[in-house]
């Protein structure tokens, strides 16, 4: 898939799809389960519910992370998509929970499976729309860097496996007759369901708590940064230190200190800084970065005691 086409699938408008999607997957698999009357097809398409819940909140999110910087939010509302990953992972994990709770009465008291053919048609046929557009999100979350984006695809990645796990164990029940199979495999498809959960939950709660850009983008930077410095013999003319980076969102952000001669005008002193800035954001995109000018022999002094009381 090339770039034009990716940047023209927009995180909204794949979230768009994907409560369509949600919509077509929860009507199969509920027909599968009516049919074959399989705890582990339920399972399915609890999970699937979740999927349709997911999607709207995702979608409300992403539309709010893409409001422009207010007076009251000058930093704009990239971190709206946290919540949106966040929340999916409670779902994730009360659906998972529900799922253990139907399987264990299941165990307790099998019950033989009916049209085993016709469900595991309409499973699969749900799971083939889920894989598709699980691969179109995960192309687009890297393009767009959107977390909202890659938590939805995950969740689509996990109804797929969750599906192959249930079709596997009803086709063992219709081999074997061992009717405990069905609420097995559905118990391990819901403990498979709460580790995506809690996964989830963790990535949200790390982007709300200001984690630093990823590894990559932090090489980027230093490599930029490493082109502007500038040494006479031992000492240097230009040099950068305290580089700090926070993402929210799509956004990625850099503050650093940025030390030239004292003796350089404030005009010349500004135009370098302005080309940093411009060769930071121009190889990051995305990036915003807040440049602090000093002289070369003044140094900043960071987490003062009297600042921690």
């Amino acid at each position: 898939m090339n770039r034009p086409v990716t940047r023209f699938l927009t995180p909204r408008r794949l979230l768009m799809a994907s409560v369509v999607v949600a919509v077509v997957t929860i009507t199969l698999k509920t027909l599968a389960w009516y049919l074959t009357g399989s705890v582990g097809l339920l399972s399915d398409a609890m999970e699937s519910l979740v999927n349709l819940a997911s999607a709207i909140f995702g979608l409300v999110m992403v539309t709010i992370a893409a409001r422009p910087a207010d007076e009251d939010h000058p930093y704009g509302h990239h971190k709206a998509e946290y919540f949106s990953s966040g929340f999916e992972g409670v779902l994730i994990i009360a659906a998972a929970i529900g799922i253990i709770w139907t399987a264990l009465h299941r165990l307790l008291a099998p019950q033989p499976l009916e049209q085993v053919g016709w469900g595991l048609a309409l499973s699969v046929a749900s799971s083939a729309l889920n894989g598709l557009l699980a691969w179109v999100m995960f192309r687009s979350a890297r393009e767009h860097r959107s977390i909202a984006l890659e938590a939805d695809a995950r969740h689509l990645v996990t109804d797929v496996w969750t599906s192959a796990g249930v079709v596997i164990g009803i086709a063992l029940v219709s081999v074997t007759g061992w009717l405990w199979l069905d609420p097995v495999v559905a118990i391990g498809v819901a403990l498979n369901i709460l580790k995506e959960g809690f996964h989830l939950m963790w990535r949200s709660s790390q982007g709300l708590m200001d984690e630093a850009v990823e590894p990559e983008v932090l090489a980027t930077i230093r490599q930029t940064l490493d082109g502007f410095e500038h040494r006479r013999g031992e000492t240097a003319i230009i040099r950068f230190d305290h580089v700090t980076t926070r993402k929210a969102g799509q956004r990625r952000f850099v503050d650093l200190h940025m030390h030239m001669p004292a003796g350089w005008t404030l005009g010349r002193a500004a135009a370098v800084r302005a080309s940093v800035e411009q060769a930071l954001m121009s190889a990051v995109p995305g990036l915003r970065a807040s440049i602090q000018l000093l002289p070369s022999d003044v140094e900043a002094h960071f987490d003062d005691a009297k600042d921690l009381i």
